[in-house]
């Protein structure tokens, strides 16, 4: 099986007791939704991630599921000041616990530092990926000193030039008041 194939259909519970680490580097265009935000994307524009599973015992129970996830890569966005592609770092690196149901993810997620999964027979981990890669992209991406001067969409002349055309109301207020 293919190590792209396997990320996205992972039998968590065996991935765990192996204990081998998955190590990769997956093509930005192949994650849709994060692609989606990238200011155009280069064709070798990637991701360098790696996962590792294990089981960790407690007492009187089974052993839990575990996964480190740690993600790396740089994305083009648009800077919000002038518009232009902003090269932006993202990483992520976070621990995941799995659980057996939803309402047990429910139940001890306010008292769990670790964030919960539910098990899942075939476990997407690409898709994890994508989601933290998203949740860690800026709200409002700039660069710290844009290349270019950032444009008005208006344009400063044409600012004045609607200012000069529109009378003032008091102006005419004045005028009526004049009249009288």
């Amino acid at each position: 099986m293919s190590k792209s194939l396997q990320a996205h259909r992972l039998n968590m519970q065996a991935f765990a007791q192996d204990g081998a680490p998955l190590v990769e580097t997956t093509l930005l265009q192949n994650m849709e939704r994060l692609a989606q935000e990238a200011h155009g994307l280069e064709p070798d524009s990637a991701v360098q991630w790696q996962a590792s599973g294990e089981l960790r015992g407690r007492e009187g129970t089974e052993p839990e599921v575990w996964l480190h996830l740690q993600g790396k890569t740089t994305i083009p966005l648009t800077c919000q000041r002038c518009m232009g592609a902003v090269a932006t770092p993202l990483e992520m690196d976070q621990w995941y616990r799995f659980v057996a149901s939803e309402d047990i993810a429910m139940a001890e997620d306010d008292q769990s530092e670790e964030d919960l999964l539910v098990m899942e027979p075939q476990f997407d981990l690409l898709a994890l990926l994508e989601d933290e890669l998203l949740m860690a992209l800026p709200l409002v991406p700039m660069h710290e000193q844009c290349p270019v001067a950032p444009r008005l969409s208006v344009g400063e002349d044409g600012i004045a030039g609607v200012a000069a055309e529109k009378p003032n109301p008091f102006a005419v207020l004045a005028r009526l008041k004049q009249k009288k």
